[in-house]
């Protein structure tokens, strides 16, 4: 499996660029992980309605995409990674293949001692927190889920907070929810980077997706 670390890049045209990869890949294609971080964006997947239709949020930009989910942030100090898998070749049904990129997740912040969790019928991943409603009583947002699968290979992936400006998620309802509470890493109280999670990450996901 193929890895590339693309630094800091624009959301759009890391997007078209994954597009075309999984357009022009064939079944000899090596799968990849590409892993990024962005300046801030909002993303609206295609389960949002149609009050997420504006252009930007306070000079932020919102582009729609074709994954999954509804509106999301990417910015600086969260790390993204955008897994490239020929499902079919690798024997991942698409359901399973979202557990994998929890479960990595999941992984990833044991290595840095903090438990998370799952959430039933809410794709991402959690950590316990005072508060919460309904589905998150107790919990806090800490990485979400949202993929495309075209002709049986996956595009677009997960992010993982690491250290960001939290405060950018509560101009919107997160992942469509408008009482799910957002949380990193540094406010979990682990002070690293994404470069250093980054190494972890992709050694959990490689062992996830090919085993």
């Amino acid at each position: 499996m193929i890895i590339r670390d693309l630094g800091s890049a624009l959301y759009g045209d890391v997007f078209a660029a994954m597009k075309a990869f999984t357009a022009q890949r064939t079944s000899n294609s090596e799968d990849e992980i590409w892993l990024v971080q962005h300046p801030a964006v909002y993303t609206v997947g295609r389960s949002a309605d149609g009050s997420n239709s504006v252009s930007d949020l306070n000079g932020i930009p919102v582009v729609r995409v074709d994954r999954g989910g509804s509106i999301t942030l990417h910015a600086p100090g969260q790390l993204v990674a955008y897994p490239l898998i020929d499902l079919h070749r690798a024997h991942i049904l698409p359901r399973d293949y979202v557990h994998r990129l929890e479960q990595a997740v999941i992984l990833t912040l044991a290595d840095f001692g903090i438990r998370a969790d799952t959430v039933p019928q809410a794709p991402g991943v959690y950590v316990a927190s005072q508060g919460g409603d309904g589905l998150f009583v107790g919990k806090a947002k800490i990485a979400s889920v949202g993929v495309k699968i075209s002709h049986g290979c996956t595009y677009h992936g997960l992010s993982l907070n690491v250290a960001m400006d939290l405060s950018l998620f509560e101009r919107i309802s997160p992942c469509g929810y408008s009482r799910l509470r957002m949380t990193d890493m540094a406010q979990q109280g682990c002070r690293t980077t994404p470069e250093k999670v980054a190494p972890l990450l992709c050694r959990h996901l490689t062992d996830q997706l090919q085993s």
